[in-house]
């Protein structure tokens, strides 16, 4: 199995190179522990203080504080055709970099299609695209790894023809059944019969269907013109400080770090007494 190995750095200015450390540290934990075994791939990933020190052959994941173009957060391709990722800052970044570090994993160029039933009666099989966090991505269905938020994301059961007991299609259960998108959530696929593009979402009351008029990935992958042309939610722009989802992870994570500092502190105090003795 060939590792990935993605970089970590953030370009906002000010943004606490300990911050950026904790959220790498809780990806790559993510990334063994929990994505891994389920998708059967395998990543590294490290935190660089600069885009110029990410060595040659790593996949850049970068955070940045304003994104002018809508839709431009997400996965891209550079000259040599490798995958990056742009991530906008905000209080809930680390959700939205798990999300994208997910995504570039289970597919790194975007362009991976799985055959499946429509979830629009009148259009038989279709093929689905790859997006492992799309249909659960709202902050309601995350996680914390190491007390930091990280991004749920469907199994490779997520589209059996059928509903079966016991079986796992997301990481955190709650998916119930193949194909199901969740409120906050979409799933993109491609009718082969007429060649449209199509979308279930979740973003208001309730799910709708949606034809993406104007698709054309011919100067991009299928998931960036995807992108384009989806209405993104509040995962991309930021959680609101009032998400009670949001204001209890940051609750959690200021609670760890600062049982991290008192356990450094006391190692340091430690380490003076070897010296001293």
């Amino acid at each position: 199995m060939l590792t990935k190995n993605l970089a970590l750095v953030s370009e906002v200015d000010g943004h606490d190179p300990s911050d950026v450390a904790r959220v790498a540290a809780a990806l790559q934990r993510q990334a063994t522990r929990d994505f891994a075994p389920i998708w059967e791939t395998s990543a590294t990933v490290d935190a660089f203080p600069r885009l110029e020190d990410v060595p040659v052959g790593y996949w850049p994941m970068i955070v940045m504080d304003d994104i002018k173009q809508e839709g431009a957060a997400g996965i891209h391709m550079d000259k040599d055709s490798q995958p990056y990722a742009l991530i906008t800052y905000g209080d809930s970044w680390s959700l939205t970099a798990s999300h994208e570090m997910c995504e570039m994993l289970a597919d790194p160029f975007g362009n991976r299609l799985i055959a499946g039933r429509s979830p629009k009666q009148d259009q038989g099989r279709v093929q689905f695209l790859v997006e492992v966090c799309d249909p659960p991505e709202d902050a309601a269905f995350a996680y914390t790894v190491n007390d930091i938020l990280v991004s749920d994301f469907y199994t490779p059961n997520f589209f059996d023809p059928v509903t079966a007991a016991g079986v796992r299609y997301d990481f955190t259960g709650a998916v119930k059944e193949p194909r199901q998108v969740l409120r906050g959530g979409y799933l993109s696929w491609q009718d082969p019969v007429s060649g449209t593009w199509w979308q279930q979402l979740w973003f208001g009351a309730r799910k709708q269907f949606k034809e993406l008029t104007g698709f054309d990935a011919s100067g991009s992958s299928l998931r960036a013109e995807v992108d384009r042309l989806t209405p993104h939610p509040a995962l991309f722009k930021g959680l609101r400080k009032s998400d009670p989802v949001l204001k209890a992870a940051v609750a959690v994570g200021k609670q760890t770090a600062d049982a991290s500092a008192a356990k450094a502190a006391a190692l340091r105090a430690a380490i003076a007494a070897v010296k001293a003795a």
